[in-house]
């Protein structure tokens, strides 16, 4: 990067994949891991600040015992183990990295269930927004040696899109082993990369619904995330991170650049919106609404739910948690924090004259 280069962005998230940061044998690639901590460290001197997502802790624990295990273990442990192991190499090797940038690095290592609640979700963005203003580079993982259950992550696709969003971060970069998104089978005569995709465009039709040899995710999970993170006014990239200074090309001038953006929506998405838009995995019952209450709450003009137009509730929740929102048929049209609970609703449910069920500022539609 040039010293009169300009960046487009003052905070990002950059989340690199297992596909970028090993081998074909699965073990660390230490050079791309180099060049990566180089780019970060120019994108830095420029006043970048960065929040680094990273794989690799369970093929860093796979280089180190190679060889050396040799009990039984099933899936499950030997993710354990390759975890436990790998990310102290793994933190290690970035912190040794960056020093030599004189760029000192902190750990945070989340589960699932870390944002289940407004409290812990507070709890985590206070570290790294206090890690981001005393220039300290936040390094985010799973906590693969105790995430090892339903409520682990898809992959960090996802916990990339929600540390984006906690951090209201500018631009979401999301690093595999291909340029984007493409329109059809890539390789395949007049098949290209999706330059860009605009709010509300259908890319279903283009995405093979296959996994990487060693994440857990695939192209859908990342065109998910990436239009969930969009919605919020947040510019998402997935890039090739193998190809040589894709981080500051995307960052200072990411028209030159082969890759997929999804163009951020318009307007701003409160905090508490945020949280709720990417917590759909601990809702604790359903809300369903009759006909007339679905067109007011997805009309253009922002409405509360009332008892008067809901129907039932199924479930058992309480004040504050949240709650799947659905029409009379069954289809999903968000997530809310009730203000009262199941049995409270079903008692209301379709009279007038009563407080919001679900206010404004805490329902988040899809």
């Amino acid at each position: 990067m040039t010293d009169n280069m300009q960046t487009t962005y003052k905070r990002i998230a950059v989340k690199v994949g297992s596909n970028v940061l090993t081998r074909a044998d699965g073990t660390l690639d230490v050079t791309r891991v180099s060049a990566i901590v180089d780019e970060i460290a120019a994108l830095r001197s420029k006043g970048v600040e960065v929040v680094l997502i990273s794989s690799g802790a369970v093929a860093s624990g796979r280089s180190e015992l190679r060889g050396l295990v040799t009990k039984n273990l099933d899936t499950v442990g030997q993710r354990q183990l390759f975890s436990a192991v790998g990310q102290a190499k793994l933190i290690n090797r970035y912190y040794e990295l960056f020093r030599e940038h004189n760029i000192p690095v902190g750990q945070v290592l989340t589960m699932k269930e870390s944002f289940a609640t407004r409290r812990l979700y507070l709890n985590q963005r206070n570290c790294i927004m206090v890690m981001l203003e005393n220039g300290v580079l936040p390094i985010v993982n799973e906590n693969d040696t105790v995430s090892v259950t339903e409520l682990m992550f898809t992959d960090n696709d996802e916990l990339s899109g929600m540390i984006a969003s906690m951090v209201d971060a500018q631009a979401l970069i999301i690093l595999s082993n291909i340029d984007g998104v493409y329109n059809g089978v890539p390789g395949s005569e007049g098949v290209e990369v999706i330059r860009r995709v605009e709010p509300g465009r259908e890319l279903a039709d283009y995405i093979q619904a296959t996994k990487s040899s060693f994440g857990r995710g695939g192209m859908m999970t990342k065109c998910n995330i990436a239009r969930k993170v969009a919605e919020e006014g947040i510019a998402v990239y997935i890039a090739n991170g193998r190809r040589e200074g894709i981080l500051t090309s995307l960052v200072t001038a990411p028209d030159s650049v082969v890759c997929t953006c999804f163009e951020p929506s318009a307007g701003s998405v409160s905090p508490i919106k945020k949280w709720i838009a990417h917590s759909t995995g601990f809702v604790k019952g359903t809300i369903f609404l009759n006909e007339k209450a679905v067109a007011a709450v997805c009309g253009d003009k922002a409405v509360s739910i009332l008892p008067v137009g809901v129907v039932r509730a199924e479930g058992t929740f309480y004040r504050d948690d949240l709650v799947q929102v659905a029409g009379p048929d069954g289809s999903m049209l968000g997530v809310g924090r009730v203000a009262c609970d199941s049995d409270e609703v079903n008692e209301l449910a379709g009279k007038h004259g009563c407080k919001p069920v679900v206010h404004y500022d805490y329902l988040y539609l899809e």
